[in-house]
């Protein structure tokens, strides 16, 4: 099993999610995350006054799926959150070495 992790614009988040459910993957987690990247944040005026917004608002998916359906998984975010500019977002992949679902003590693959 793996965990991918999803790091995109919010204004992406419910493309990503239609394209996640349109392959079957309903269970995920969705965080507010605020973070920078290349793209380094902006600059901003209020009151006269310039102010440089360094943390930008992101949206962080998280979801563990079977080996055999992480490059679908990744290939249906890529697509869905793609705009072409610096800010889009990464992808991370990581193992999962257990799942358990605590409702019935299910475990592994079964757990998801």
């Amino acid at each position: 099993m793996k965990r991918v992790e999803a790091i995109i614009r919010p204004v992406r988040f419910e493309a990503v999610k239609e394209a996640l459910n349109d392959i079957g993957v309903y269970g995920m987690t969705v965080t507010d995350v605020r973070g920078f990247g290349r793209q380094q944040g902006h600059t901003e005026k209020y009151r006269g006054s310039t102010y440089t917004v360094n943390l930008l608002p992101k949206i962080k998916i998280e979801v563990v799926v079977p080996d055999s359906q992480v490059e679908e998984v990744v290939s249906a975010i890529l697509e869905a959150a793609h705009t072409g500019e610096i800010g889009d977002g990464k992808i991370f992949i990581a193992e999962v070495e257990e799942a358990v679902r605590i409702r019935t003590g299910e475990r592994g693959e079964s757990a998801l």
